[in-house]
């Protein structure tokens, strides 16, 4: 679990989600590979958060990034939470969850454990459906 504060300033923890399937993303704006991946993340999110799907994003955009994230989030309808803390590399939940490259998903169960990771593309939608399918949403 972890307690921070997300991109737009509300509470943001693991623990509030539980009960849901979680994707947590970690991205940056100027990871082309995560450019690339985002509109199969945003595709999944579309589908699947009527049927319990949350998606928590972690940029690991550094202090200098905070304008770009902001007008990629607005420019692209990101209606899910983002984390951001302008350290990069250093971001506290990058450390926490030992991510090496980006873009990294980890796919959080509803009671709270890691199902899946390093999902993307056509892998991501079916995981994703194969959970939700396990759960009876």
């Amino acid at each position: 679990n972890f307690n921070v504060t997300d991109f737009a300033g509300q509470p943001l923890s693991l623990a509030a989600h539980k009960g849901h399937l979680v994707l947590i993303d970690f991205w940056a704006t100027w990871c082309m590979p995560c450019q690339m991946e985002f509109p199969n993340v945003k595709k999944v999110y579309e589908t699947y958060h009527d049927k319990g799907l949350d998606i928590i994003g972690i940029s690991l955009d550094d202090k200098d990034g905070k304008d770009k994230l902001s007008q990629f989030i607005k420019s692209n309808g990101v209606t899910w939470p983002q984390y951001y803390d302008g350290k990069g590399w250093d971001n506290d939940l990058v450390v926490k969850y030992g991510v090496h490259g980006i873009p990294a998903t980890i796919l959080v169960d509803a009671d709270g454990k890691i199902i899946a990771k390093d999902l993307h593309g056509q892998g991501l939608q079916e995981a994703v459906a194969k959970a939700l399918a396990g759960h009876g949403a």
